[in-house]
C-alpha cells in the first residue's frame, strides 16, 4: 500500500484495502490479548512474591475480564465468510394464513428491530407492504454494521409462531409462520453488473396508508431481471427515483447471493433454501400458549424468556448457530 503505483489500479487499491481492514479485525484483538496477558501473568507473579492479598484480586478480576475478551475473540473467529463483515439486507414475508401470518411477520419486524438496535446497527426502511388488515405482507431493511451479514445469516429460514389468536373471537390456539431471507449488501464493484436491457421496469400506485400523495402517484417501482426471473419492488417512499435506487440495491444483493450459490452448487441449491413456509420446515418456534418457549430446533438452544427474546435478544440462538456451523459444542437449554 506504500507502494507509488498502488492507486493506479483504483478498483485493485480498494480490494487491497478491503482485505487489509479485514485482517486487521483479527490480529489487532489478538495482538491485544496477547500484551493484556503478559502483563497479567507480571501481576500476578508479583503478587505471588509478595503476597499481596489485594494484588491477588486485583489479578482474580482482570483474568475475567482476559476471559471475557477471549470469548468475545473465540466468536469473530466464527467470521470468516467472505461476505460475513458486510452490512446485510433483511427481507420478511408471512405464511398462508392471511391476518395472523401478517401479524406474526410485522411481530417479527419489530424483534429484529430491536436486536439490530441492541448491536448499535442502523437500519433503513428499503420496502413495506402494509397487511389488508393489520401486519404486513412484506418488508424489506438495510442493515448497516460490522458483521450484520454475519450475525444476520444465522436467521435465515422459516419462524413458526404458537399463541391464542387476537383476530379469532373464539379464542383459539393457531400456528402461523413467516420466513426470513438474508443478503449481503454488495456493490456494483464486486462484480454484478445490471444491464438496462435485462430489466423490466414497471411503475404502479403504492398500496395501503399514506395519503393522497400514495393513491394517486405511480412512485412504487417494480424491477424484473429477465435472465433469472428475480422480481424486486418497492413503494415505501414517496419519490419514484428512490424507489428504483432502492429496488436496485435489492436486486444487487439478490444477484450476488444467486451467484455465490452458483459456485458452489449451482442455482437449485438457492432455490432449495427458499423451501415453503409451513410445517416442517422451521428453523425455530416461538410458543405464546399454553406455555412460554422459544426453541431453535437447529441447536436445540431453547429459552423460556419469550418477551426477552421478542425484545431482541438473540444472542444466544445466534451465537449457538454460529458455533455449530463452526463445528463446536452447542449448549441446550438458556
Amino acid at each position: 500500500m506504500a507502494a507509488p503505483d498502488f492507486w493506479s489500479d483504483a478498483d485493485a487499491a480498494r480490494r487491497t484495502l478491503t482485505q487489509a481492514k479485514r485482517l486487521k479485525q483479527w490480529v489487532e484483538p489478538l495482538a491485544a490479548i496477547g500484551a493484556a496477558s503478559a502483563e497479567l501473568a507480571e501481576l500476578d507473579a508479583l503478587a505471588a512474591a509478595e503476597g499481596d492479598a489485594a494484588t491477588d484480586a486485583e489479578v482474580a478480576a482482570e483474568l475475567e475480564r482476559l476471559a471475557g475478551r477471549l470469548d468475545a475473540y473465540e466468536l469473530l473467529l466464527m467470521f470468516k465468510g467472505e461476505d460475513d463483515d458486510k452490512s446485510a439486507i433483511l427481507t420478511i414475508h408471512p405464511g398462508a394464513g392471511g391476518t395472523e401470518s401478517a401479524d406474526w411477520a410485522e411481530m417479527l419486524w419489530r424483534m429484529y428491530t430491536r436486536y439490530c438496535e441492541r448491536q448499535g446497527w442502523q437500519l433503513d426502511l428499503l420496502d413495506l407492504q402494509r397487511g389488508e388488515e393489520a401486519g404486513v405482507k412484506s418488508v424489506t431493511v438495510e442493515v448497516k454494521g460490522e458483521f450484520a451479514y454475519g450475525r444476520l445469516k444465522a436467521e435465515r429460514g422459516v419462524h413458526r409462531l404458537v399463541r391464542i389468536s387476537p383476530f379469532d373471537a373464539q379464542k383459539r390456539r393457531h400456528t402461523s409462520f413467516a420466513s426470513v431471507f438474508v443478503y449481503p449488501e454488495v456493490e456494483a464493484a464486486e462484480g454484478i453488473t445490471i444491464e438496462e436491457g435485462d430489466l423490466k421496469i414497471d411503475t404502479f400506485r403504492a398500496s395501503g396508508a399514506g395519503g393522497q400523495h400514495v393513491n394517486k402517484t405511480s412512485s412504487a417501482v417494480r424491477l424484473t431481471h429477465l435472465p433469472t426471473g428475480i422480481v424486486v419492488s418497492c413503494q415505501d417512499e414517496r419519490s419514484q427515483h428512490r424507489n428504483r435506487e432502492s429496488a436496485m440495491k435489492i436486486l444487487m444483493a439478490r444477484l450476488y447471493q444467486l451467484r455465490r450459490e452458483e459456485e458452489e452448487a449451482a442455482r437449485q441449491k438457492l432455490e432449495s433454501s427458499k423451501t415453503e413456509i409451513g410445517w416442517g420446515n422451521q428453523i425455530r418456534s416461538y410458543v405464546f400458549h399454553p406455555y412460554t418457549l422459544v426453541k431453535d430446533h437447529r441447536t436445540n438452544v431453547e429459552t423460556g424468556n419469550l418477551q426477552a427474546v421478542m425484545d431482541g435478544e438473540l444472542d444466544r440462538f445466534v451465537e449457538a448457530w454460529l458455533k455449530q456451523a463452526a463445528g463446536m459444542a452447542v449448549g441446550g437449554e438458556a
